[in-house]
C-alpha cells in the first residue's frame, strides 16, 4: 500500500468532491487491502479534569469564560481512574484516553498524579492515550516513561479558519506540541471537528495538513460539533451524515494505514449510517457513556452494533508491531 506524504491540495479537493458512492467504494477498496478492515478499536474517554479553562475554543463547553452547564471538577484520584479504566476493559476497550481541560502541562503535583494515572492503567494491559493541552518534549518523555501510548492533540480545523475558532492558543502552538510527541516516539493521535461554520476549503485544507506530515498521524478522529448551549457555536447546524462519509472516506484514501475514528456526533447516527461509515474507512470509536462532556452510546449498545455488522473489536497494542514494519518500509 503506498504510503504518500506529498499530497497536494488540489488532488484532496478532487477526492473530497467525488459523487459520494464513488468515494465510498474508492475508500472501502483501498480499506479492505488492509486485512483486518472488519477490526474496529474500541477507546474510551474519561475526563479527569473537567471545566475551569482558560482557552476560548469556540466549541467547548469546558472554557470558564462561557456559561455552559458542565460543573466544574478538579483532578481525579488515580484509583477512580482505576476503577473507571476496569470498566472500560471489562467492556472491551483496548484504549483509555483521559483528559483533562488544561491550556497546557505544568510541572507539578498534578502533572505527577497524571504519571502515576498512566502507570496503573498501562499495568492493567490498556492503551493509555492522553490529552492534556500544550506539552514540551521533556513532559512527552516522561509520559512516555510513564507508560504512555499515545497523545491526542487535534488541530481542529485549517490554518486559516483557525482564529475564527480559538485566539488563545496559535494553530503553530499546535503543530509544535505534535513535533514534541512524535520527537518522544509517542504514538501521534490528531483530527479535527467538521461543523465549526467551516468551508469545504477549509475541510481539505486540515486534511491536506495531516496527510503531508513528516509521518502521518497514526489515529485521526473525525468529530462532528456537538452544539452546547452557552458556547459560541451553540446555534451551529448539525453535521449531515454525507460530510462525515466525505471526511471519513477521503482520510482513508490519502492516510490508509492510519486509524480513523468516528469520534464526536456518533450519538446522533443510526447503526445505518454508522455502517457507511465504517464501510467508507473508519475504525475506530469512542465508546462508554460520555466523550469528555457531551452523550455517547453505551458499550451494550455498541456490542450489539458490531454483532449486527460483523465488526470485531482490536486488541491493545497492536500498532506496536506493526509500527515496526510500516517506519522500515517508509525508509526502504
Amino acid at each position: 500500500m503506498n504510503i504518500r506524504n506529498d499530497w497536494k491540495l488540489d488532488e484532496i479537493k478532487d477526492i473530497y468532491h467525488k459523487p459520494l458512492l464513488d468515494l465510498i467504494y474508492e475508500s472501502a477498496t483501498i480499506h479492505r487491502q488492509n486485512k483486518s478492515y472488519a477490526e474496529v478499536q474500541i477507546s474510551s474517554l474519561i475526563s479527569i479534569k473537567t471545566g475551569g479553562c482558560k482557552e476560548d475554543c469556540a466549541y467547548c463547553p469546558q472554557a470558564a469564560r462561557y456559561q455552559t452547564d458542565i460543573e466544574v471538577e478538579p483532578l481525579m484520584t488515580v484509583e477512580k481512574v482505576k476503577a473507571r479504566a476496569e470498566v472500560a476493559k471489562a467492556n472491551g476497550a483496548s484504549r483509555l484516553c483521559m483528559g483533562a481541560a488544561w491550556r497546557e502541562v505544568r510541572d507539578n503535583k498534578d502533572f505527577d498524579r497524571v504519571l502515576e494515572m498512566v502507570s496503573e492503567v498501562n499495568d492493567m494491559g490498556l492503551e493509555v492515550c492522553c490529552t492534556l493541552g500544550m506539552l514540551t518534549y521533556e513532559q512527552a518523555e516522561k509520559l512516555k516513561e510513564a507508560g504512555c501510548f499515545a497523545y491526542n492533540h487535534n488541530i481542529d480545523t485549517s490554518s486559516e479558519n483557525y482564529e475564527n475558532i480559538i485566539s488563545t492558543r496559535t494553530f503553530d502552538d499546535r503543530i509544535n506540541t505534535l513535533s514534541n510527541v512524535r520527537k518522544a516516539k509517542l504514538s501521534v493521535c490528531c483530527g479535527g471537528i467538521v461543523g465549526l461554520g467551516e468551508t469545504d476549503e477549509d475541510r481539505v485544507k486540515m486534511l491536506h495538513t495531516l496527510s503531508t506530515m513528516e509521518m502521518h498521524p497514526d489515529s485521526v478522529p473525525i468529530n462532528a460539533l456537538v452544539p452546547v448551549e452557552g458556547t459560541p457555536l451553540e446555534n451551529n447546524k448539525k453535521v449531515s451524515i454525507d460530510e462525515m462519509l466525505r471526511m471519513i472516506a477521503t482520510a482513508r484514501i490519502l492516510m490508509p494505514k492510519s486509524i480513523v475514528r468516528l469520534s464526536a456526533g456518533r450519538n446522533e447516527m443510526s447503526i445505518a449510517e454508522q455502517a457507511l461509515c465504517f464501510m467508507a474507512g473508519a475504525n475506530s470509536i469512542f465508546a462508554g457513556e460520555k466523550l469528555l462532556t457531551t452523550p455517547n452510546p453505551d458499550f451494550g449498545v455498541d456490542m450489539q452494533m458490531f454483532k449486527t455488522l460483523g465488526l470485531t473489536a482490536r486488541k491493545p497494542f497492536k500498532d506496536s508491531e506493526e509500527e515496526v514494519l510500516q517506519t522500515s518500509e517508509h525508509h526502504s
